[in-house]
């Protein structure tokens, strides 16, 4: 093009962004600087998501800065796409002070800022977002909800997860809960050592399980020594995910335990068989469940954490 104005360059970096090459997406909001021409709202929003989503934090706070010495006004869309920046960034302090900063707010500003708790591991903080978010006649949606309920989960809040739930099922915030809020609900239940509430909510739910409620099982159920159940679920994750050698590795390790020598050789010869290593460095005696079995919280739909 001989000539470029600020909706192409915007164009470009939503594209990156929406295909996932988010550093190529900040490479062109770069590019663009160095052209000059000046960002509109949509180059900003769009520059923000991909700082969010690749946390790169330093960007984020030069686009925050270039808003201020520009004197734009904190619209909904603006002010929630820095939310979540900072939010996603591990700097929920900074997500705060933008939230009151802000003279309008959606559900979608709320989610960012209750995100942002959960993935500090700042549950309570997360729960009193909620309750005020609540207070303030904003009405949740259903990523609200999984984030709350991961709180719940985590702060071992098991009450207020279970009526949450029941609230969603009665259909109190408008729709019935999903794969992912049962997700949660499981995980809360395992970490509270009710592996048999845990079971039962399984059998009831109207999906089948997927790899992260097995994952969630297997993790419970082998925290607290039902090895019988623990086979199970990771029978379940093999099946689901047949190429993923991290679940072999758990259910040999389970038949290690149990002694029965036998059958964790036949698990090999399959392995083998499959093309599937282990990576250096693993065994079958490998007891890092977390490793193994990955982020539950990834799996369920809330943010990975910054550490």
């Amino acid at each position: 093009m001989p000539s470029r104005e600020v909706v192409a360059w915007s164009t470009m970096i939503m594209a990156y962004r929406t295909n996932g090459k988010l550093n190529q997406s900040l490479i062109m909001f770069e590019r663009m600087q160095f052209a000059g021409v000046a960002p509109n709202r949509v180059t900003m929003v769009n520059a923000l998501a991909a700082c969010a989503a690749s946390a790169a934090v330093e960007m984020g706070v030069w686009i925050h800065n270039y808003v201020r010495r520009s004197g734009w006004v904190l619209d909904v869309v603006l002010g929630t796409s820095l939310v979540e920046m900072y939010s996603k960034c591990g700097r929920v302090e900074d997500a705060v002070k933008v939230f009151d900063e802000m003279p309008d707010k959606n559900v979608w500003t709320w989610n960012s800022v209750i995100g942002g708790m959960a993935m500090v591991k700042c549950w309570d903080e997360a729960l009193m977002w909620f309750l005020r978010m609540e207070e303030e006649g904003v009405r949740p949606d259903a990523v609200t909800l999984v984030g709350v309920l991961c709180a719940c989960s985590h702060a071992g809040m098991v009450m207020m997860g279970r009526r949450l739930f029941r609230f969603m099922v009665e259909g109190k915030y408008g729709f019935r809960p999903g794969i992912k809020h049962y997700g949660c609900m499981v995980d809360m239940f395992c970490r509270a050592g009710m592996i048999g509430t845990a079971v039962e909510l399984v059998e009831k739910m109207p999906w089948e399980a997927n790899v992260a409620i097995w994952g969630c099982l297997l993790k419970g159920s082998r925290a607290h020594g039902d090895l019988g159940l623990s086979e199970f679920a990771a029978r379940r994750l093999v099946e689901i995910e047949p190429g993923n050698v991290a679940h072999y590795v758990v259910l040999g390790s389970l038949y290690a335990e149990m002694g029965r020598w036998t059958e964790a050789e036949e698990l090999r010869r399959r392995m083998k068989a499959m093309g599937l290593r282990k990576d250096a460095g693993w065994s079958l005696a490998e007891n890092d469940d977390e490793a193994i079995t990955g982020d539950i919280e990834e799996h369920i739909g809330v943010p990975a954490r910054i550490e």
